[in-house]
Order: structure tokens, then sequence, then C-alpha cells
């Protein structure tokens, strides 16, 4: 793996909450934002999916970033379990509370989610919907980074990685013939195939170092689980492998 390669992980995202409820203003202020810019898709996109009601889903969102300038966050910490789980549990009770009033001011009722008393199985059964909207945050987030990293160096992998997605069906002569006039220069089969296989590596990177981001210290151990409960083991295992010296 060469440097250009390797992202720079200046803090996990534990730590970023943690500074996110410091004294000093200016750099709690900062951290929140980070906080919200980085998660707030994959909050936003669930609340939608388990409200469906646009208004509502707003609503609780602006309650969860709200929680965040109040300070209610400050005794969250990385040995009561993932920031993943830390941020579903939160959006869980929030989702709870609203549903509450909701059914005391008879509006806004939302078909999606039933509220029980049994929390625990609700909890459950939100989990899924949840992870996958959280999946889904980090590969958006992984698709952008690389197209930044382009940007900033000019190698074509975001390019190259998004017209080999975008079009899985096509051969290597057809996908070397579409991608030379994209980019503007020849390209054998054999050099698609590079290009495809290095574009591949690095997003695994990205992808790897995001998922890591949302643990405390994680060993190859925990980062294998998160990736395999998160559904992208797939994506980061030749990664993955390299780490451990397989």
């Amino acid at each position: 793996m060469d440097h250009d390669a390797r992202l720079s992980r200046i803090e996990t995202l534990w730590s970023v909450v943690r500074r996110a409820h410091e004294d000093d203003l200016s750099a709690a202020q900062a951290a929140q934002q980070e906080l919200i810019d980085r998660y707030g898709g994959a909050v936003r996109r669930y609340l939608l999916g388990a409200l469906r009601d646009e208004d509502a889903a707003d609503e609780v969102f602006q309650e969860f970033a709200l929680r965040f300038v109040r300070g209610d966050f400050q005794k969250a910490a990385p040995e009561r379990g993932r920031f993943r789980s830390f941020v579903k549990t939160s959006i869980y009770h929030l989702i709870v509370d609203f549903q509450r009033r909701a059914t005391r001011d008879r509006k806004h009722r939302s078909p999606a989610f039933e509220f029980t008393d049994d929390m625990q199985a609700s909890l459950e059964q939100m989990d899924a919907a949840f992870t996958s909207s959280w999946r889904s945050e980090l590969l958006a987030s992984s698709w952008s980074a690389l197209q930044s990293r382009e940007s900033a160096n000019g190698k074509p992998y975001y390019t190259v990685l998004r017209f080999r997605a975008d079009h899985p069906h096509l051969r290597s002569p057809e996908l070397a013939e579409e991608l030379s006039s994209k980019l503007n220069r020849p390209l054998s089969p054999g050099n698609v195939r590079v290009l495809v296989h290095r574009a591949r590596e690095v997003f695994a990177e990205l992808l790897l170092a995001n998922v890591e981001d949302s643990l405390e210290n994680p060993s190859l151990d925990d980062l294998e689980q998160e990736l395999i409960a998160l559904d992208l083991y797939s994506y980061c295992k030749p990664v993955l492998s390299r780490r451990r010296g397989d």
C-alpha cells in the first residue's frame, strides 16, 4: 500500500464526540458541526424512512442536532459500544418521544413506526433499517472522498470505478473504449483492468478508514466484525487481509 492510498486519521468519531462537549465553545461547535456533517445524511435518510413524513423527520433531526448543541450527549463513551449503536439508540428514543407527543396531539401519526412499550423489541425491529442507512452513508462518503482525491492528484480512480460500477455488464474492450473517450487518452483493456483494480483498493482503504473512525481503538477483529455487520466486508477483505499480513 503506497502513501497516496493511506488516509491520515486525525481522530476517531468518539474523540470528536468528546470534543463536541468541551468547555471551549468554539472547538465544541466545530466538533458538533463535524458530526452532523459526517452522519447527518444517515440520520436524515433513516428518519424519513421510519416516519414517512418529511416534516416529522425534520423535526426529529432538529431535536437530535439541538441535543448535541445543548450537551446532552456528553456522557457518551466508547466503552458503551460502537458509535453507530450510540447514534441509533439516541435516534430511537427521539422517535419514541416524538410518537408520544404525536399520540397526545393526534398529529403526524406515522404509519411506519408503531409505538410499543417493549422498547427492546422496537429497537431490534429498527436496527436493520438504521444499519442500511448507516451503510449507505459510509459508501456515499467514501465515493465522495475518492472523487476529491482524484481532483487533488489527477489519478482517475473515481472516474474509472464509478463508470465500472454504473456499467457492470460492459466487457473489457467496451469499457476501454468508453473510458478512453471519457479520459481523453488511449487505454487498452489491460490498462483498464489495472486502473479498476487499483481504484478498488483505494476505495476500500477509504471505506475501511470511515468504519475505523467509528470505533475506539479497534483491533483487526473488531473491524472485521463491524464490516460484516454492515455488509461491507466484501469491499474491504483484501485490505484487511494485508493488514493482518495474510
